[in-house]
């Protein structure tokens, strides 16, 4: 506890020293919601191109499984996501309202939470997100934002996480929700 607290304090430090930029281009956030998905780390940068526009590309990773050791009670939600897409700010980048596109595609082995059921297999699809930018200081901002993304998967359905019997597989199209933000983001 001693070093989180250590190292918030040298984050805010240098967050609130930090040199004033002519122009504030580029944004680094992390989704502080999906942690919260079993672990599920998470990057985004952003680039502004103009006084209204940001082109996005993320990156979400979750290599955990649960209760490995015991089979009959393992858990996962693993998967590897990239995405590409662009966001409209009505009033200006980095602060207000915005709506986001973006492409999207995913690797993906989810099971064991909800029921023994479990899926792994590849997305690719489509989202739109809106959400609102809060400036906390001149370089750091909240965001809160939700989205759906839809699109084709290839799937594979097991009876269980770790028994391997194929309940079925194949090729449908999907809608899931896709953002739940509570961003934290440093603008430079």
């Amino acid at each position: 506890m001693r070093v989180l607290k250590y190292c918030l304090a040298l984050v805010m430090a240098a967050v609130l020293s930090a040199p004033e930029m002519p122009a504030r281009r580029f944004a680094v956030s992390t989704n502080l919601a999906g942690y919260a998905n079993l672990g599920t780390m998470n990057a985004e940068l952003s680039y502004s191109f103009s006084r209204r526009w940001t082109v996005n590309a993320g990156i979400k990773y979750n290599p955990w499984t649960f209760r490995a050791s015991s089979p009959a009670r393992q858990f996962q939600n693993r998967q590897q996501a990239y995405a590409a897409g662009v966001r409209f700010w009505p009033w200006h980048v980095y602060s207000g309202w915005w709506i986001a596109g973006k492409l999207q595609y995913q690797e993906y082995n989810s099971g064991g939470m909800i029921s023994r059921r479990t899926e792994e297999g590849d997305r690719v699809g489509a989202g739109l997100t809106a959400g609102y930018t809060y400036m906390l200081h001149r370089n750091l901002n909240i965001e809160f934002g939700i989205g759906l993304w839809a699109g084709m998967k290839w799937y594979t359905e097991y009876a269980c996480p770790a028994c391997g019997m194929t309940l079925s597989s194949g090729r449908k199209g999907f809608i899931l929700p896709n953002d739940l933000l509570i961003s934290i983001s440093y603008v430079f």
